[in-house]
């Protein structure tokens, strides 16, 4: 949904039925031996870009979600999804 641009995110996070009417969706229900259209694997780096843009710096986003993470378990529970997550 992140990897479509704002305006279709905005749209989903109003209204998630919309997603249903997401070209990329159709298209994924169509050719459903495709996940790849669904899950989109550059999407999983989209934080570390954002981080270098800001920062200017291409290795900094690893360490500083670290420190992020463990200054969070005290206050909420922290999910590792890890390699082998199933989405189905």
């Amino acid at each position: 949904m992140i990897a479509q641009g704002r305006e279709w995110y905005e749209r989903i996070a109003a209204g998630p039925d919309s997603l249903a009417a997401l070209p990329l969706v159709i298209r994924g229900a169509e050719e459903q031996d495709r996940p790849e259209l669904l899950f989109y694997e550059d999407v999983n780096y989209a934080a570390d870009d954002a981080f270098e843009r800001i920062t200017g710096d291409a290795d900094a986003f690893e360490a500083a979600w670290r420190n992020c993470r463990q200054n969070a378990v005290g206050s909420r529970a922290v999910v590792d999804m890890g390699e082998d997550f199933d989405f189905s």
